[in-house]
Formats: C-alpha cells, structure tokens, sequence
C-alpha cells in the first residue's frame, strides 16, 4: 500500500483544486495556473478542503501511480501558492552568466559564449558580485520545469572533482578528488 498515496493534501487559502470529466486536474492559485492529466485508474476527490487521491486496484501498476500522482498533485498546490526556486554558482576564472530578458548568456571557459533560451513560465535573474562567484537564481510555479531547466545548465559545465570548476547548485557537496602527488624515493 502506499503511504505517501494515502497522505492529504491541505488546499491553502486561495489555492482552487477542480478535477474535469477526463481526469485532468487543474489548480489555480495566485502565482498561477497548472494543470495535470491523472490516470483514469486514480481518482481525486477535494473532501473538506483536503485533497484525497484514491486507486482502483492493488495491482503493483496502480499502487506505484498512487504516490506519483500524490506528489505530483503535492508539487502543483506548493508551486501555485508559494513557487519553487533554485540557485546556481558559477566556479572557475572568467565564468560570466548574464540574462537579458529570457535569454542566458553564459561565459564557462569554453572558446565561445552559450547562449541558452529559457522558457517564459521560468524567471531567470543573474546575480554577480565583486570578489563572490556569479548565481543563477530561476524561479517558477512548475517545479518540474524549472528541475529540468536547472540540470540543462548545469549538464553544460559540470563541476569537476579536482578543482569544483563548473555549474553547481548552491550548497551542493562535491565530491573532491586529490591531484597527482610526486613519487618519493
């Protein structure tokens, strides 16, 4: 059975849950709208301003679309009430990362600059200060997007493990390797 499945979902104050004929649910919140197609084999009931999700069988298909849907349905109410963001550090001499508009240009050490479209439902905003690595901050109500938009950056320079030269989240541990060491006799 699954626990994260059973587990409601509170609606906060403002936050509209409406589940259509064909199983798409739609939340409306003030950050926005999403919408999300559930499948038919789950059902979703709003029961006194709490969410509930509910499967059709106990087959291992259903019991395993029950927490998905549950998290996905969870992520949906969080990113319309209070939105999602995340943070990337720039490591590395001469790393440069500057927005214009939905446009990303970015400096990572390589002969030429990147220049990366970011989608409109994700705000992009470039921090860079004297003496401190340049940030990404990207904000959406989508978390799986904004996920996705992140790790597409970040899969352009990858932190190395000697140096931690590349695209990190803030906060992220690497894992650091020790360089060559000469041999003694």
């Amino acid at each position: 059975m699954s626990r994260i499945g059973k587990l409601p979902i509170a609606l906060p104050q403002g936050v509209e849950l409406k589940v259509s004929d064909n199983n798409v649910v739609t939340v409306k919140g003030k950050l926005g709208e999403l919408t999300q197609a559930v499948d038919p084999a789950i059902s979703v009931k709003v029961v006194d301003g709490n969410v509930q999700l509910s499967r059709a069988s106990e087959s291992k298909d259903h019991k395993s679309k029950h927490g998905l849907y549950r998290s996905l349905l969870n992520n949906m109410v969080a990113g319309v009430s209070q939105g999602f963001t995340t943070v990337q550090e720039l490591v590395g001499v001469g790393y440069k990362a500057e927005a214009k508009g939905q446009l990303l240009e970015l400096s990572l050490g390589y002969s030429h600059h990147i220049y990366l479209q970011i989608p409109d439902e994700v705000k992009v905003e470039t921090v860079t200060e004297r003496g401190k690595n340049p940030l990404i901050k990207l904000s959406s109500v989508d978390k799986q997007l904004l996920g996705q938009v992140a790790a597409k950056i970040r899969s352009l320079r990858k932190p190395e493990p000697y140096k931690g030269k590349g695209v990190k989240f803030q906060g992220e541990e690497l894992r650091r390797k020790a360089g060559k060491s000469a041999e003694k006799k």
